[in-house]
């Protein structure tokens, strides 16, 4: 098992480069399947969940060729759809949450589709319901093993446009719907639909391969069903959680670093959000620099009552960035509400940041409540475990701007979503190592 050696208290600066965002790579990397002609997606980050996602593909036959490090060719002429019916298979696919998008593709395409139960972080309930429920609608038969947790669903008829109204704004959801709809006979329209700018690029990158779609951007999709898709080239956006988590790390250390292309304009209310933690965050053409100084304050509300951070489907705050927002807020002066309403495991690392000293109410399960301490480095290093993606580098963040020295283990949950991160803190003056143990 990996560790981080984290040596807290070393300000940051420099400039540094976000990576290709995880949540439109896994999603793009999934439509490939939906076309026999290639696809080139350039701007794909280097981190675990991603190399797995293309290895699963590579193993059901798609043809894959990296042009570079962050650039990859996919051809998927000749899927071998027995592969899905193979232990190999379900072990795989259901230690990669990303795995359930391929269904989508999968179905439209070849009419059938297998699934184990995903996995993925354990940040409380997941469910798939939205998924399933959108594709029997337009016509698949759904079936659940229950012995062997394994989704079938097939499409002997083939799938037909019609009328979805979601029970959720589910980004994945949305997406596998998508994916299923472009190439469904007839018209399909979504609403309700998830809007986050991956699901937008989504959409762009169909639209490129022939597919017909309207209303993106929008909680209201008109999809046109093609007969067939052809190939494309595409380009991932920054990772909107990388942008936030280096935000974080900048006011949490008080250091001044630039970060270069981050696509502003697809980083909705969060620089704002930011700003009312007392962030010093200048926007500078398509850059972002942060320069903390000085110790941060905590907005409050007009009337004068206590801040509230809590996540919502875009264009509100991205629940995976309610981590970040909560241990930036450790150190600030006044208090905050963290109140993470997706998911209601997502705020049990609190725990650990109590041991380090700071002033944390857990509520209950969805709240969290921060009275910060009001000056740098009021906690201090210690010995923890990361449980999931976000909570990891939320963990992460807070050993960096900590005294003394903190050891994070498990950090292969931080390698699912963050390309080699201590070879990128170190090139800004972070005093971190990995050993294993």
């Amino acid at each position: 098992m990996g560790t981080f050696i984290v040596e807290g208290g070393h300000k940051l600066s420099g400039t540094i480069r976000p990576q290709g965002a995880k949540n439109e790579a896994l999603q793009v990397i999934c439509a490939t399947l939906l076309t026999s002609e290639k696809v080139v997606i350039s701007n794909i980050p280097d981190i675990l969940d991603v190399r797995n996602l293309i290895s699963l593909l590579a193993n059901m036959g798609v043809k894959i060729r990296y042009i570079d490090e962050h650039t990859c060719e996919f051809q998927a002429d000749e899927v071998n759809l027995e592969y899905i019916d193979t232990p190999e298979y379900r072990r795989t696919a259901s230690s990669l949450r990303g795995s359930v998008m391929i269904i989508g593709p999968l179905l439209t395409r070849f009419g059938m589709a297998v699934l184990p139960k995903p996995g993925g972080d354990k940040i409380g309930r997941r469910r798939l319901d939205t998924h399933f429920q959108g594709m029997m609608q337009l016509g698949a038969l759904f079936e659940y093993d229950s012995d062997n947790r394994l989704y079938k669903i097939t499409a002997p008829s083939g799938l037909h446009g019609r009328y979805l109204l979601l029970d959720e704004a589910s980004v994945t959801g949305t997406a596998n719907l998508i994916m299923a709809a472009v190439m469904a006979e007839g018209e399909t329209t979504i609403y309700n639909a998830a809007c986050e700018p991956y699901v937008q690029q989504l959409c762009r990158m169909l639209t490129s391969m022939g597919a017909d779609i309207s209303g993106i951007g929008s909680n209201l999709l008109h999809i046109k069903g093609a007969p067939h898709l052809g190939g494309a080239s595409h380009r991932c956006l920054p990772d909107m959680i990388e942008v936030g988590s280096f935000i974080g790390m900048a006011a949490m250390t008080g250091s001044d670093i630039l970060l270069e292309d981050v696509s502003v304009s697809d980083l909705g209310i969060m620089p704002e959000m930011f700003r009312r933690l007392g962030v010093d965050l200048r926007i500078e053409g398509d850059n972002i620099r942060v320069r903390q100084d000085e110790i941060y304050e905590i907005d409050t509300f007009i009337d004068g009552s206590i801040m509230t951070f809590a996540d919502a489907p875009w264009p509100g705050l991205s629940p995976d960035l309610l981590s970040i927002f909560l241990v930036v807020a450790t150190q600030a002066r006044g208090s905050v509400l963290i109140h993470q309403k997706m998911f209601e495991s997502r705020l049990f690392f609190v725990d650990k940041l109590i041991d380090m000293g700071a002033r944390i109410i857990l509520c209950d399960p969805h709240r969290a409540a921060v009275i910060g301490s009001g000056r740098f480095q009021s906690m201090h290093g210690t010995t923890m475990v990361s449980p999931d993606i976000r909570a990891g580098i939320a963990l992460l963040i807070a050993a960096l701007g900590s005294k003394g020295t903190s050891r994070i283990q498990n950090i292969d949950q931080i390698d699912r979503g963050y390309e080699n991160i201590e070879v990128r803190l170190r090139s800004l003056g972070a005093n971190i190592i990995r050993v294993d143990e």
